[in-house]
């Protein structure tokens, strides 16, 4: 049951990625192309510094999943709803700093972009792009957290491949039509609007939970334990973009955004793989399932890595031939910057290492023990950052994050070996000398094929699909030989669940 569950999370995620890519790609060229580089840059901007109120969430959203698996595999829906309960009126109460925080930013962004842009078209784009951060918290990320804790990530997914479809073809209809970004963001943010309201209606009806008259007494322990994890991923999130608006400029902060639609696509995709089993894990440790726990992990972390080598070989010898094709036309910025490509791109790739290790430690509510390591990440990568990109620029940044992001990866694999897992950390760390080694392969049998001149979108499919070939090949073969009772226990899953299956 479980698996089924992980399975349909992560094919309804799958799917859900999919969609915002490539949504994300034509909203973004559109915006480009008919407002320029600086607006877009400042967007985003924009974007990345109201979600730094997510800082006074204080990491409470993990730890409140941790906290609800038992609970929930116990049936326990009096426990549940005063959890919920809880968790509504912190986020109500972080709703309402989100408005003071709003108010600090509508005084201070306009005088961070000195006088880049009128005042009032500053102010504007500022206040309208937070009412969509306002409704996700007051209205929905109670339920949303209820649903990723119930194995039903999957409904919300739903909601959100809905939503995302159609503010595309909103912002196509309305750019087409002339309309200013004002109208444009405003429309988005409207229908954005709609993701967490429907949420909340489909919790409340589906599990019948009526919080109005649950106590609120509710004693979350570990509540302050998930701060440290919490900061340093707003920093992970955000700081690239705060240090290249503060020392740089919003034109950079556009290059680093286009970058970022690849990147964060990628990262997306990779994330889909774990959002469904976090909770498949949780529900084994909250029952002590000890030896289920570690059968099912090697087998994840199979499949896993496995897929992740693929998707981020192809990601590495593809990502400039894309962008050269994204970019073409538009010549407000230079867009072509191969050493950033490549610098943030195994950024991200040490953080999808990371992920099976770090959701494990979370959903078993590790915040506490592993929160000293969070703090040195966040610090050296804001160090870093700021000391490279005046130098550096762009790419400086990018190393900033590099470094940030091997240090918490290693310290996430020990942890988790030792304390969880109790196995020995030198399998972790031969898992990733054979990564580096597939990828090394993958790229010289890429370089001694017939080349193909990527010229369009199809091109550069036709060279995707080739490079993709090549590493599947190569990253199947070599995982089969090396982890052959891992590999028997995945096409039993398989089999089990796709091959077998009976409705």
């Amino acid at each position: 049951m479980r698996s089924k569950k992980a399975l349909k999370n992560i094919m309804v995620s799958l799917l859900l990625q999919i969609a915002i890519i490539i949504c994300g790609f034509i909203t973004q060229k559109m915006i480009i192309e008919n407002f320029g580089s600086a607006i877009n840059g400042l967007i985003s901007s924009i974007t990345h510094f109201l979600w730094y109120i997510i800082v006074f969430e204080f990491g409470i959203g993990p730890v409140i999943k941790a906290t609800i698996y038992k609970p929930i595999a116990n049936k326990n829906k009096e426990e549940i709803e005063k959890i919920l309960k809880v968790s509504e009126k912190f986020f109500h109460t972080i709703s309402y700093i989100f408005i003071i925080y709003l108010i600090v930013l509508c005084i201070a962004f306009p005088i961070i972009m000195n006088n880049q842009f009128d005042w009032i078209f500053t102010l504007s784009l500022v206040i309208i792009i937070a009412i969509s951060t306002f409704a996700e918290y007051y209205f929905g990320m109670t339920y949303r957290l209820y649903l990723q804790a119930e194995q039903k990530t999957y409904v919300a997914d739903c909601i959100q491949i809905g939503t995302t479809i159609l503010n595309t073809v909103a912002v196509v209809v309305l750019i087409k039509l002339g309309f200013n970004i004002q109208i444009v963001k405003l429309i988005s943010v409207l229908i954005y609007i709609l993701r967490p309201i429907l949420q909340n209606i489909y919790v409340r009806k589906k599990y019948n939970i009526n919080l109005k008259n649950v106590p609120d007494d509710y004693k979350l322990e570990k509540k302050w334990d998930g701060l440290a994890q919490h900061i340093a991923s707003v920093i992970h999130n955000n700081t690239d973009v705060a240090v290249l608006t503060i020392f740089s400029s919003v034109v950079e902060v556009s290059v680093y955004s286009v970058y970022m639609l690849v990147v964060k696509g990628i990262k997306s995709i990779v994330q889909a793989f774990t959002g469904g089993v976090d909770a498949s894990f949780g529900d084994m440790i909250a029952k002590g399932e000890k030896e289920t726990l570690n059968k099912s992990f090697k087998t994840y972390e199979l499949f896993y890595f496995t897929t992740i080598t693929i998707v981020y070989s192809v990601a590495l010898l593809t990502i400039i031939p894309f962008e050269k094709v994204y970019t073409a036309g538009i010549h407000d910025a230079d867009y072509i910057r191969p050493l950033f490509a490549y610098i943030i791109i195994l950024a991200e790739f040490v953080h999808s290492i990371r992920l099976p290790y770090s959701s494990i430690a979370l959903a078993a509510g590790h915040f506490k023990e592993t929160r000293i390591g969070a703090w040195v990440e966040a610090s050296i990568n804001v160090i870093l950052s700021v000391t490279l990109v005046i130098n550096f620029g762009i790419e400086g940044v990018a190393i900033g994050t590099l470094v940030a992001m091997i240090i918490r990866t290693i310290e996430f694999m020990i942890h988790t070996s030792k304390y969880i897992l109790n196995r020995d950390i030198k399998y972790c760390f031969k898992r990733i000398v054979w990564i580096v080694i597939e990828v090394g392969i993958i790229t010289i049998v890429s370089a001694v094929l017939p080349s193909i001149e990527v010229t369009s979108y199809i091109t550069w499919v036709l060279y995707a699909l080739m490079i993709a070939i090549v590493s599947s090949i190569v990253t199947i073969v070599m995982n089969s030989v090396l982890y052959k009772n891992e590999t028997k226990e995945l096409i039993k899953m398989i089999k089990r669940n796709f091959v077998n299956r009976k409705e």
